[in-house]
């Protein structure tokens, strides 16, 4: 009896396993609109110097976009919610690559880069669409630090590949800069 039970639970988990392996599809309305399954995750946000004024930094998002996305990333967008200025960028200065800011991997062609200064957003968007199970980072480039102390929030929204695909939110990059001397 034991037999029997132990092996009925071994096959149970085996065919649970085999379920699990499946491709995951994407999302698609009747409409064509493509959405994530599971969408990528803002893994962290951070610059190079974080004193106000300071010429020379790069601000790098790292998003991380698992196996279950259903669809590759295609296109990025990073949103100033929250700050004093409004941040400039050397947009031909933007870069991207795999892994983390401090674990460098393969770098990713970009394609069109561009800002729009009234809704203080910058679209980053990829040559070639980001295969699922990768970690990306994105770096910008500004112009300079902004002249104001205190914390800049950035809304960060990746869309999957495909002609109508839809945005999907996928967090807050937080930035603190301090005026000279590390203090607000």
């Amino acid at each position: 009896m034991r037999i029997a039970a132990l092996l009925g639970t071994t096959l149970a988990v085996a065919l649970n396993i085999g379920a699990t392996a499946q491709v995951t599809q994407a999302v698609k309305l009747q409409d064509g609109t493509v959405y994530f399954v599971q969408p990528p995750d803002l893994v962290a946000a951070t610059t190079t110097f974080n004193s106000v004024k300071e010429w020379g930094a790069t601000y790098y998002f790292t998003i991380a976009i698992p196996e279950q996305a259903g669809e590759p990333l295609q296109r990025v967008t990073i949103k100033q919610q929250e700050g004093a200025d409004n941040i400039r960028y050397r947009l031909k200065k933007s870069r991207a690559f795999e892994g983390t800011r401090h674990d460098r991997g393969t770098p990713i062609k970009l394609g069109e880069v561009t800002s729009d200064r009234n809704n203080q957003t910058i679209v980053v968007n990829f040559e070639q669409p980001i295969p699922p199970g990768k970690t990306i980072t994105i770096g910008l480039k500004p112009a300079e630090n902004p002249f104001n102390p205190g914390v800049y929030l950035f809304g960060v929204t990746a869309f999957p590949a495909g002609e109508k695909s839809h945005g999907q939110f996928i967090g807050f990059g937080r930035l603190h800069f301090y005026s000279d001397g590390g203090i607000d």
